[in-house]
């Protein structure tokens, strides 16, 4: 069965699917995405991602194409379109099509790409041994609580990533903290036991895994404490781990190149990634 994109108002075959050479999406990475896990054929915690997309628009002065709710509709219609069962649901929205100048156009509708695919869960091996990470500095722009399509120096980072043979890479800030990793949030569990992850703020995106872990941890009784940790702190923690929709939680057992703790997913992060899997089955 060939994919089915969602283009500005219609469903197209994906290996035809278009945008204007003025998108100011490609010229000026001028817009913001969301990436929306999918389990058993539905969208996984959609309204915290809808609740993003609203401020990362508000945040660049874009508009909504449509309402939340007609384009959570057309999601659900991509992914039944294309039976993804496990897998994504991609969404991006620019500022439209103008002639290229770098201030705002006057009046330009805003364009709207909607794709999903097939993803399999992380690897069981990953879930069970798992990864490592790398640290890199961090060179992003100012405001990464925008989740805008500008991710140059997020992809330059999990290049160096992919090349070490790391999962991820964890992003150091010019004060020497530990900001998140180029797709995920970074978490430490201290010598306490109280789970440590970066307070929100423009440094970092507020993640929607990492905010219903939050949830979920609170009301497990596990103590959270947000604020900045350095790569020695994490070097010296008895457990990581890092979120993001794609991965969920997945244990750290490895910074560059010190072991984490024993070397081996820790029990809890072990109990944190089984309370997430248990909110997504209940869906």
């Amino acid at each position: 069965m060939s994919r089915i994109a969602y283009v500005n108002g219609r469903y197209v075959p994906h290996r035809s699917a278009r945008v204007h050479v003025e998108d100011r999406g490609y010229q000026f990475a001028d817009g913001v995405y969301e990436v929306t896990a999918v389990v058993d054929g539905k969208l996984v915690d959609n309204g915290p991602h809808m609740e993003r997309l609203d401020r990362s628009l508000r945040e660049l002065g874009i508009a909504w194409p449509m309402t939340p709710a007609a384009l959570s509709r057309v999601q659900e219609e991509v992914i039944r379109r294309n039976r993804v069962r496990q897998g994504i649901v991609y969404l991006q929205i620019t500022r439209g099509v103008a002639r290229r100048d770098h201030a705002f156009p006057v009046r330009t509708a805003p364009a709207l790409v909607v794709t999903a695919r097939h993803a399999g869960p992380p690897k069981a091996a990953q879930v069970e041994k798992g990864v490592k990470v790398i640290l890199q500095p961090d060179i992003r722009w100012g405001r990464c609580d925008i989740k805008s399509v500008s991710l140059l120096p997020n992809v330059l980072a999990k290049q160096a990533a992919r090349e070490a043979e790391a999962f991820e890479a964890w992003l150091v800030d010019t004060s020497g903290f530990i900001t998140e990793g180029s797709s995920t949030n970074a978490w430490i569990v201290d010598k306490k036991g109280n789970l440590v992850t970066r307070h929100l703020e423009n440094a970092i995106l507020s993640g929607v895994t990492r905010r219903i872990l939050v949830e979920l941890a609170v009301a497990e009784g596990h103590p959270i404490i947000e604020r900045p940790f350095t790569p020695a702190e994490a070097k010296a923690a008895p457990e990581a781990f890092l979120t993001s929709t794609t991965s969920f939680v997945m244990p750290v057992v490895q910074i560059d190149a010190t072991r984490i703790g024993s070397g081996v997913p820790g029990p809890v992060t072990r109990r944190l990634r089984a309370l997430y899997e248990a909110h997504v089955q209940r869906g």
